[in-house]
């Protein structure tokens, strides 16, 4: 009882007031890969991350050895490393966190495993243009949060001190990794309700290279927004698939038309073309 009420009271804290917190570093063994590890964060607003081989498994559905991925909203890493790898050391993830909390722990993971990983973090926003944005979060530990042009958003009360730098995501492959944009197979987008944005931005790399979508539809996205998220795709010839968890054993349910997107509350879903 007593310890439930310590908990209780670290992570009212966690909410209120703003910190760092420290990394301790997990180990598993991965069935035909071996021993991996991870960074998992200390704030105890944030559930400890695992990394299991369904979860990998889950992602060489879409993925083989050698290819290109794009982690847009990469938080701790813990989606980030078995994206990695599912493409292997020859493959490339390039994911993105502006919130300065997170990234920390997220290049720590980048780097944690260089003999079976090859990752390259950044700390920016993907934004339909360059600029600087306000970063708000819901708590004071800024575990989540999301970016917005004005200085009060939903995202919540607590605001970073200083601005986050947003970039054009196509410019900056273009420049850094156009040798290897042919083998782009997978855009990853979680990032708090502003995904369908991002699509939207991005929407010529995906007409070009015709990459798995996978991205989340936010609690707080009304009607209307779920539509326009669904359309985005749809209308560019992807067929949407809902899925319970990023595993291998995961429920899938087609999304054939804007109202399903109605039907949870909050969920991931996977865009892909035949």
């Amino acid at each position: 009882m007593w310890n439930f009420i310590k908990q209780s009271l670290v992570r009212r804290r966690a909410k209120r007031h703003t910190r760092t917190y420290d990394t301790f570093v997990d180990t598993f063994e991965i069935d035909g890969i071996g021993k991996i590890l991870f960074a998992n964060w200390t704030n105890p607003l944030v559930e400890k991350k695992v990394i299991w081989k369904e979860q990998i498994d889950f992602f060489k559905k879409f993925l083989h050895p050698g290819d290109l991925a794009i982690d847009i909203g990469g938080n701790v890493g813990h989606m980030t490393i078995p994206m990695a790898l599912a493409v292997g050391k020859e493959g490339k993830i390039v994911t993105f966190d502006p919130n300065p909390y997170v990234f920390d722990i997220l290049k720590k993971n980048s780097a944690i495993n260089p003999q079976s990983t090859n990752i390259d973090p950044y700390p920016y926003a993907i934004t339909d243009h360059p600029g600087e944005f306000f970063y708000n979060s819901s708590e004071a530990s800024f575990n989540n949060g999301g970016i917005s042009e004005q200085e009060k958003s939903r995202h919540g009360k607590y605001s970073l001190g200083h601005k986050v730098q947003g970039i054009e995501l196509e410019s900056f492959l273009d420049e850094k990794y156009s040798n290897r944009l042919d083998k782009l197979k997978l855009i990853k987008i979680d990032t708090e309700g502003y995904d369908k944005e991002i699509i939207r931005s991005i929407l010529p790399i995906i007409r070009k290279y015709r990459p798995t979508i996978i991205t989340e539809c936010f609690k707080k996205n009304d009607s209307a927004a779920r539509s326009e998220q669904y359309h985005i795709l749809a209308d560019n010839g992807y067929k949407l698939y809902y899925f319970s968890d990023f595993s291998t054993e995961a429920k899938t349910e087609r999304i054939s038309d804007a109202k399903d997107m109605m039907k949870w509350q909050h969920f991931d879903l996977y865009a892909i073309t035949d």
